[in-house]
């Protein structure tokens, strides 16, 4: 029940493990409760016991009446931090309710580099400019911009799990750099921005739940007891790449069956923009400078879903002479350029892309379908 907010792709034969697949449930006041089966949500949805709804890709229900009890079994996320790709994996000692493989937040150390050298360059204009004021922010202990975007993204992932489920602790294996022999001093402490970041992820996780560390090896080793393995490409979207580990992690909290009965797997990948220039680096054709970056486009938030009676469900992207980009909700692939503003009617706004890998990688299906959600 995933898909790019609204879009169910099934690849022909997947009916086969759609009851191992679950939706999560969330009361009135959108506080979340024990997932159910996609067939009773149809039954809530048809009697008007409960209401659809899409949350970040995910299809859930929002019940409508009070709910008939409110326990809830222990619910553990497991997380496998990692440099490309990391998993997600939401597990119970009965089921596994949800999968995630998300890409890691890239590409802003180069962006800072960029706006560090325009700035540089701006400072020998001979134009007014008010004089240069004091660093308070100096004797403060920062993360680098660059490491802070890595795990805000983690943590994101992380809150989102938390809003669609009733976790009840998180699992994560620990990462680590290399450190300098003999005391080290102020190096060991905070030798590494992964050091310092990963502290402030622990430190971030603790307010939603419990947090339990694990060792690389104590996860190898866990991994090896139950028979299971993993691939060595790192960048294939598939269950025994990342999400293996952290199923692995999450297991080793709340026990139940050593082999997952849901290995279906959702791609996350975040949406990032150009950070907004004053112009471009270089004039055009009669040293005319165009606006560049921005998160808006034509008055429309960049990410928003939307319905264009050529293209269908796209994603608005850039801007240029008075049109507006448009892009594939799944692969974020450009469609045009020369998309008008009326032709376009607005449904939401998207903070990842979401893509659904339904079956195992022993799988491949020869032709996609595309079904509507059924009421």
């Amino acid at each position: 029940m995933v898909s790019s907010e609204g879009t169910l792709v099934h690849p022909k034969g997947a009916y086969r493990i759609m009851a191992h697949i679950f939706v999560p449930v969330v009361d009135q006041h959108q506080h979340p409760l024990m997932p159910t089966t996609p067939a009773r949500a149809r039954c809530w949805i048809r009697s008007g016991k409960a209401t659809g709804f899409w949350k970040g890709g995910v299809f859930c229900v929002r019940l409508n009446v009070e709910p008939s009890a409110r326990e809830t079994q222990a619910i553990v996320v497991g997380i496998d931090p990692g440099s490309k790709k990391e998993g997600y994996s939401v597990v119970s000692a009965a089921h596994t309710y949800l999968n995630i493989q998300a890409d890691a937040r890239t590409g802003v150390q180069e962006a800072e580099q960029q706006s560090t050298r325009m700035r540089r360059t701006r400072r020998y204009r001979k134009t007014p400019c008010r004089q240069p004021r004091q660093n308070r922010h100096q004797s403060r202990k920062k993360l680098p911009p660059s490491t802070k975007a890595r795990w805000q993204w983690k943590w994101r992932l992380a809150t989102f799990l938390c809003h669609l489920f009733p976790v009840s602790a998180f699992v994560v294996e620990d990462i680590k750099a290399m450190t300098r022999p003999g005391t080290g001093g102020r190096w060991n402490s905070t030798f590494s921005p992964l050091q310092v970041g990963k502290i402030w992820f622990y430190n971030a996780l603790h307010k939603l739940a419990p947090v339990t560390i694990k060792q690389g090896w104590e996860t190898k080793s866990l991994r090896e007891q139950l028979g299971l393995k993993k691939t060595s490409k790192k960048l294939a979207e598939v269950w025994n790449a990342h999400c293996v580990d952290a199923w692995v992690l999450a297991y080793s909290a709340v026990g139940g069956c050593p082999t997952p009965d849901n290995t279906g797997l959702v791609c996350i990948a975040p949406l990032v923009w150009h950070r907004r220039q004053l112009h471009r680096l270089q004039p055009e054709a009669g040293g005319k400078r165009k606006p560049y970056g921005g998160t808006l486009s034509q008055g429309i938030k960049r990410g928003t879903l939307i319905r264009h009676p050529k293209w269908g469900k796209a994603y608005v992207g850039g801007t240029r002479d008075g049109k507006i980009s448009l892009h594939e909700p799944q692969t974020g692939k450009r469609l045009t350029q020369g998309a008008k503003v009326t032709d376009c009617r607005l449904m939401k706004l998207m903070r990842w892309r979401t893509r659904l890998v339904f079956l195992s990688s022993t799988y491949t299906p020869r032709k996609e379908r595309a079904l509507p959600p059924t009421a």
